[in-house]
């Protein structure tokens, strides 16, 4: 098996990699879908592929199941080269966003469909079947027809179909794109779950952030055929490696240095997260003395959008800017935090992150 070595502060350690991708690249036609893409995902991670529509998201899943074949480059699984493998012949499962369940089947017959089809003898693939559905919490609904389900349920089935055969890696595109939010967010603390307790390294391709940032160990942000920045979620979000990560991995505010609210005093673009930038009232005198390191602006309330938990504001700067702040409902707004009211701004040095142009 194909092993990588990390540094740590004690040493160096060794981690087996479940899927390697080197130098990949995807034509159709004239349209480069992917652009020379190197990608490493460990064993036993929750990885995930981020990115917009028609970013290549999806083309590099396809590509690692064999549903395509690269115009160049190299793909391995657990060190094989399997660039050339049809999907029949790779340790990977898929599952897709329509969930493609035979309506005709019970959910026992869905999931022990692959056993089936490999002539695995019926008490081994019924048994086996019942696991996996015990795993997704299903074990009573062996019985039922697809349509007798919710759309929760007919998630796990197909999540239980594909783990059944004990795949080394499970492909998941977009699984929950079709869920209401409330279900979503459920399945997301669902899959992570589950991913933790089967060992499965798992794959997945969303365009949504919050599913990436909430369930992955690792993201890769993905933006015309290529990969932007890869690292643990908190990595991502906190540093962004340039500015298209910085706008479409949550909301920032992108500044230049001098030219507009002297960030950190010197020239460049900086990266400053909503939630860390504070309101305050300019006619009150502060309770403390501004810390040093400390930016303090005025600006005017051209926006508030109250969204449960917190408060979104656009604030209009005097050089023409304008910043998001968003303000989580705790105590009382000042008293400035009224439409076209005057509202003073400050946030740390340290949260204003260096961005290439």
């Amino acid at each position: 098996m194909a092993e990588t070595e990390t540094r740590t502060r004690t040493g160096t350690t060794t981690t087996r990699t479940a899927v390697r991708l080197e130098a990949v690249t995807k034509e159709f036609g004239t349209v480069r879908a992917v652009d020379g893409v190197d990608l490493a995902v460990r064993e036993g991670e929750f990885f995930s592929l981020l990115g917009p529509s028609g970013s290549g998201k999806t083309t590099l899943l396809r590509l690692v199941a064999g549903f395509e074949q690269p115009t160049a480059g190299r793909i391995e699984l657990a060190g094989h080269d399997v660039t050339a493998a049809p999907p029949n012949r790779r340790d990977v499962h898929t599952v897709f966003q329509d969930y493609a369940l035979f309506p005709h089947m019970s959910v026992e017959q869905n999931v022990a469909y692959a056993l089936t089809v490999r002539g695995v003898r019926k008490a081994e693939r019924l048994a086996r079947a019942r696991e996996a559905l015990a795993t997704v919490r299903l074990d009573g609904f062996a019985a039922r027809r697809p349509a007798e389900l919710s759309g929760g349920q007919r998630q796990r089935v197909a999540l239980a179909r594909a783990l059944v055969d004990r795949p080394a890696v499970l492909l998941l595109d977009e699984p929950l794109g079709a869920l209401d939010l409330a279900l979503r967010q459920e399945m997301q603390t669902e899959l992570k779950e589950l991913q933790r307790t089967t060992g499965i390294t798992f794959l997945l391709v969303t365009h949504d952030q919050d599913e990436a940032l909430t369930m992955s160990d690792r993201v890769a942000v993905v933006r015309d055929g290529r990969v932007e920045q890869t690292g643990p979620p908190v990595e991502v979000y906190e540093r962004p490696a340039t500015a298209f990560v910085a706008g479409f991995v949550g909301t920032t505010n992108l500044l230049r240095g001098e030219a507009a609210v002297r960030v950190v005093g010197r020239p460049g673009t900086y990266s400053i997260r909503p939630e860390r930038i504070l309101l305050t009232d300019p006619a009150e005198p502060p309770a403390e003395p501004p810390a040093d390191g400390r930016r303090t602006v005025t600006g005017r309330v051209t926006d508030i959008v109250h969204a449960g938990a917190h408060t979104r504001f656009t604030i209009a700067l005097p050089h023409g800017d304008r910043l998001t702040v968003l303000r989580q409902n705790l105590t009382g707004l000042p008293q400035s935090a009224r439409l076209d009211g005057e509202i003073g701004l400050s946030w740390d040095d340290k949260d204003a992150f260096p961005v290439p142009s």
